[in-house]
């Protein structure tokens, strides 16, 4: 089969690469129904984490099941399929703690855009929808196995409550869908962090009620102002530099809660300004396999439409021009259909 492949900054080629098969017994194959391009696949494409070889991408996904390896229970062949970019056997410490994305046995699944993709530990990563899903449905739910999942937990981890005051830092499809789940999680207000005029545009459709343009302490500046000098009860940092960090955090008001999902780059932390900021702090690789289950369920029952974030639909054999234009921002997400 022919898949996405990086060979080195901005140089994805879709070439030739081996058919995935079953390797251990709790595997799965899924065909492809829609695959697309990260916002963290960019750090890869842009240079700033070195590639040494070529190297297979992807890491979102949702298909049909083709085939299953003998120990796979509850998956199978026929069904339609979300699952995380973390495989999980869904039964280990850390899995039953609400953290599957730390399982103990956890795979990397990172060459999802192909037309094939071996799922390790089937059983625990993957959660099947009800029905077979329109097409028109499948950008939302293949929003759920990364950035509908991560921004959700953005939110969770940020301790978004009804009533409260949320700001979001960062205007990617991360960032995006935390609106999103801020509204969906009864925020009161939800103050969006951007420059771009689309980006703004449909921040507001998913219910943020401010928009604050400017950046680092300008930024933090202006938060303070709307909120009181107070800050805000939440904040969701979803790009993951030193600078994105700092402002969500001196945003947040005395006692308020961080959740950063951004992959971090250069963030570095001072203690002592920690110390006496007096917030809350978590993140990290979203264990998105904990909420695909209420997550399928509202998109099934139309109570979201994350799929808005694509943008930009593809050919997958185009998956070059998708990295090129979400690199240039020419589009927020690339999706790309086989």
């Amino acid at each position: 089969m022919r898949g996405a492949v990086l060979h080195g900054p901005r140089d994805v080629r879709f070439e030739e690469r081996d058919a995935p098969t079953l390797v251990k017994p709790t595997d799965a194959i899924v065909r492809m129904a829609a695959t697309c391009v990260c916002g963290s696949d960019l750090w890869d494409y842009r240079g700033v984490n070195a590639i040494t070889q070529p190297k297979p991408m992807g890491h979102e996904y949702c298909g049909i099941v083709e085939e299953v390896g003998r120990a796979v229970t509850s998956i199978k062949p026929g069904q339609f399929v979300i699952g995380s970019f973390f495989a999980s056997d869904n039964t280990c410490p850390n899995c039953r703690a609400g953290y599957p994305s730390g399982c103990q046995h956890r795979e990397f699944i990172g060459d999802a855009q192909a037309p094939l993709v071996r799922v390790p530990l089937a059983d625990g990563t993957l959660v099947a929808t009800p029905d077979i899903p329109s097409t028109d449905m499948t950008p939302s739910l293949l929003a759920l196995s990364d950035v509908m999942g991560t921004a959700w937990f953005a939110a969770d981890a940020a301790n978004v409550k009804p009533g409260k005051t949320v700001v979001v830092v960062g205007d990617g499809a991360v960032g995006l869908l935390g609106v999103l789940c801020a509204k969906q999680m009864g925020a009161e207000r939800i103050i969006a962090m951007s420059r771009h005029k689309s980006r703004q545009q449909l921040a507001h459709e998913f219910g943020a009620t401010d928009i604050v343009i400017e950046r680092g302490d300008e930024g933090v500046a202006r938060v303070k102002e709307l909120t009181g000098e107070i800050g805000a009860d939440s904040v969701l940092e979803c790009v993951g530099t030193q600078e994105s960090m700092m402002q969500a955090i001196r945003s947040t008001r005395r006692g308020g809660h961080v959740g950063y999902v951004g992959v971090p780059h250069g963030v570095k932390l001072d203690g002592a300004e920690l110390f006496y900021a007096h917030v809350h702090l978590h993140g990290g690789p979203a264990p998105v396999r904990r909420f695909l289950p209420e997550l399928i369920n509202l998109v099934c029952n139309g109570k979201i439409n994350p799929g808005k974030v694509f943008d930009l639909t593809l050919p997958l054999d185009e998956v070059a021009e998708g990295y090129r234009a979400m690199d240039e921002r020419r589009a927020i997400k690339a999706l790309l259909r086989p």
